[in-house]
């Protein structure tokens, strides 16, 4: 029998659809090709008499839609390294880092990633090895190179845009060499020389990128870290902005009510990368507190980073409050830093902290961010037609998000990775 006829039914002790229907307990997914073909309990799916189908039974756990990161950079390692030391490396090197990171991602259940940046063609040549298959890792979607400004950051990428005609010209450029998405530096970040609390480029330059995308049926992102380009991006019409930080040009986060109501009223996805805020340096440096005291430097960077995770996780509510529930994804940022791959579930853990019911959080997980990105009709839920996505995780995740990181197998499209 061919893949494309080839038949499996997945039993569960629960399936969670990803809707908000109730779980379906001793459930199962029946996958045809690579499609999903029913959902639903299991005695409901069973094969017909003389029916030629794999059963696979892995009824201890819990069936969900795969998981969806909508922020990486897959050529960067995550090592600890800087922007600046990570850019000396080769795109040989960055290819090859992509390769690792896709396979670590795909394991923890991550089978659709959104690659928000890398430099020359080196995301797209990492698409094209999936494609082919010479590569096993998550569906991907490539920006190709981020448009920035002179000196801008990642301009190590090289795509350089300064004016709107020059960032229309860009945009075509990517859409021509297979841009999935476009991404555009609206503030400073961490590459050196820029200044993260301020915004990199006007309304009307932010508005030529958002037009020309929208022209071409592409969707935009824009690093949102400064709260004035939060306010252009949105006056611009992008799509998702990132990282939602509020920074004042002075620094420091003050969140403004009337940006959260203004991003409410355009319908805007947000990915506040709550991660990237410093918490593998948290988590990493509570392990070592409680085994031993930490040095007066390492206590002080701990309370330096908890206190900047603390004020964004209020910002965090605070956007939920103004209504903006059902518009936050995921997205690890994974590469920069010490952001490794494999951990989409901190990002999870922090918005379970950050005022998410763990259903919610499992929906910023797979249904919306499958929305967010333009893909709602195939992927983000368990239904009938829809690619056969799944991760089997251990527990419960509609009461414990702590499930989403208990991962113990992964199917995409159909096919169960190893």
């Amino acid at each position: 029998m061919s893949a494309s006829a080839s038949k499996t039914i997945v039993y569960a002790r629960l399936v969670v659809d990803g809707t908000g229907r109730p779980p379906i307990e001793n459930g199962a997914v029946r996958i045809e090709g690579t499609k999903i073909a029913a959902v639903g309990p299991a005695a409901a799916l069973a094969p017909a008499p003389g029916e030629v189908v794999t059963e696979i039974d892995l009824r201890p756990h819990t069936v969900i839609p795969g998981l969806i990161d909508v922020h990486t950079h897959l050529g960067l390692a995550g090592d600890g390294r800087g922007y600046e030391d990570m850019a000396l490396d080769s795109d040989e090197m960055m290819v090859l880092a992509g390769v690792m990171n896709l396979q670590k991602h795909l394991r923890a259940g991550v089978t659709t990633v959104r690659d928000n940046g890398e430099r020359n063609r080196v995301g797209f040549a990492l698409r094209e090895g999936i494609e082919r298959g010479y590569v096993v890792g998550p569906r991907l979607l490539a920006c190709g190179r981020p448009i920035t400004c002179t000196g801008g950051h990642f301009h190590w990428c090289n795509e350089v845009a300064d004016g709107a005609d020059e960032i229309r010209r860009s945009v075509r450029r990517l859409v021509h060499e297979g841009a999935d998405h476009i991404k555009i530096m609206a503030s400073g970040g961490g590459t050196r020389g820029t200044v993260p609390g301020r915004p990199s480029y006007s309304v009307e330059e932010l508005h030529a990128a958002s037009h020309e995308a929208h022209t071409l049926g592409r969707l935009t992102v824009a690093h949102c870290r400064a709260k004035e380009s939060m306010v252009r991006a949105v006056h611009a019409g992008l799509d998702l902005i990132e990282h939602a930080e509020f920074l004042d040009p002075d620094g420091v986060m003050r969140y403004d009510p009337k940006i959260a109501e203004m991003m409410q009223e355009a319908g805007v996805y947000v990915s506040p990368t709550l991660q990237a805020f410093g918490y593998p340096t948290i988590l990493r440096l509570r392990r070592k507190r409680d085994r031993v005291d930490l040095t007066p430097a390492e206590a002080d960077l701990l309370a330096r980073c908890e206190a900047r995770l603390e004020t964004h996780l209020d910002h965090f509510r605070r956007m939920l409050d103004a209504g903006l529930r059902e518009r936050m994804v995921t997205g690890s940022d994974s590469g920069c830093g010490e952001l490794a791959f494999g951990h989409l579930d901190y990002d999870i853990q922090l918005f379970a902290q950050g005022g998410l019911t763990p259903t919610e959080t499992l929906h910023a997980a797979t249904r919306v961010a499958a929305e967010a990105i333009g893909l709602g009709d195939t992927l983000g839920t368990l239904a009938p037609g829809k690619e056969a996505d799944l991760a089997i995780v251990d527990g419960d995740p509609t009461r414990d998000v702590g499930a989403l990181s208990r991962v113990v197998a992964v199917f995409k499209a159909g096919q169960r990775v190893d």
